[in-house]
C-alpha cells in the first residue's frame, strides 16, 4: 500500500517579478495578487509518502532556521516550524522520517531539516533517523556555488548532512538504493544545476513533484519561469519535455510553492498550451 499527503511547511511572500522573471506585472497579476510590497504569497509545501513501513518525506520546505533579520529579508510569515507541526497533524515526528529526498538544497526547499532560530544556539540537524537523498551533481553546485546562486545555499547545513553519514548521492540515470526501482529521478538544468525530481506511480497515473522547475499553476505555462532560474531557456526545454509526458500518461504534479492547488493534472487545450486541470489543495491519496 502507497499513501501520499501534502503537507504545508513555512510560508513566504516574495517579491512578484522575481517570481515571474521577464514576464510582465500585466500578465501574471491575472494569476496571483500582491501586497504593498509587490510580494506574492508562496508555500514552501512537502510530500509525505508512506509505503511498505516507510515515512518518506520529500522536501522540508523553508522552515523556521533564520535569523529575525534575513526572517524578514525573505519574507518567512510564521516564526515556528510549520512542518512539524505539519507531520504531528498526521500523528508522526520528524523522528519517525525514514528518508528525505531533496530536490535541491537551495534554503527554501532544504531549510526545514534545520531546527528554528534560537538566540545564541546553533542550528542542528533534524530528521535524527533519516537518509537524506539528492543528486550528486547538484550537490557538488551547493560545495562550490556560482556568485549567483551563492547565497540560496545554507553552508552549515551542507556540511550537517556530510557528517550525519546518511546522505546519499544519486547518479543522473541511477535509482536509489534506499528507494529502489519504484522509484524514479530526472534530472534539469535549467533551475539550478543538477535539481533532482522524483516520480512513482499512482492506479490513475505517475505523480512528480517538479519542485522549481515548475513552482506553481502559473508557471505550468511554457514561457513563463522564475528570476531565480539559472538557465531560462534550458528549464522551458525540460518542462515542455516532462509536460508531454505527463499528459500522455495522465500524471499529476504536487506544486511546491502554490499557495493554493497542491496537486493538480496536466492538459492541453485546443491551442495547444498547456494548463492545470483537476486542482485540488492538500491531499491524502491512498492506493493498494
Amino acid at each position: 500500500m502507497r499513501i501520499f499527503t501534502t503537507l504545508e511547511g513555512n510560508s513566504q511572500r516574495l517579491d512578484g517579478g522575481a517570481m515571474f522573471g521577464n514576464a510582465p506585472k500585466a500578465l501574471w497579476s491575472r494569476w496571483v495578487e500582491t501586497d504593498e510590497q509587490n510580494r506574492i504569497n508562496l508555500s514552501c509545501r512537502a510530500l509525505l509518502v508512506q509505503e511498505e513501513g516507510r515515512n518518506i518525506l520529500v522536501e522540508t520546505g523553508i522552515g523556521a532556521f533564520f535569523e529575525p533579520r534575513l526572517k524578514e529579508r525573505y519574507g518567512i510569515v510564521e516564526d515556528h516550524h510549520v512542518l512539524l507541526d505539519s507531520l504531528s497533524e498526521v500523528g508522526l515526528t520528524h523522528e519517525d522520517i525514514h528518508v528525505v529526498v531533496l530536490t535541491h538544497l537551495h534554503f527554501d526547499h532544504a531549510g526545514g531539516l534545520l531546527s528554528a532560530w534560537e538566540q545564541g544556539q546553533p542550528s542542528t540537524l533534524l530528521f535524527p533517523n533519516a537518509t537524506f537523498i539528492t543528486g550528486q551533481r547538484h550537490w557538488h553546485r551547493a560545495k562550490r556555488p556560482h556568485p549567483r546562486d551563492q547565497a540560496s545555499f545554507i553552508p552549515e547545513l551542507l556540511q550537517l548532512l556530510e557528517t550525519s553519514g546518511r546522505l546519499e548521492l544519486i547518479e543522473d540515470g541511477r535509482h536509489s538504493s534506499i528507494l529502489g526501482k519504484s522509484w524514479r529521478f530526472h534530472f534539469s538544468d535549467g533551475h539550478t544545476p543538477g535539481l533532482m525530481i522524483p516520480e512513482f506511480d499512482m492506479p490513475d497515473g505517475p505523480v512528480v513533484f517538479p519542485g522549481d522547475l515548475i513552482p506553481g499553476t502559473p508557471w505550468v505555462h511554457l514561457p513563463i519561469t522564475m528570476g531565480y532560474d539559472r538557465f531560462p531557456e534550458t528549464l522551458i526545454d525540460e518542462k515542455e519535455g516532462l509536460l508531454d509526458t505527463l499528459v500522455e500518461r495522465g500524471g499529476r504534479l504536487v506544486f511546491t510553492h502554490d499557495p493554493l492547488v497542491a496537486i493538480a493534472h496536466v492538459e492541453r487545450d485546443n491551442d495547444g498550451r498547456y494548463r492545470v486541470s483537476a486542482p485540488q489543495g492538500n491531499q491524502k491519496m491512498v492506493t493498494r
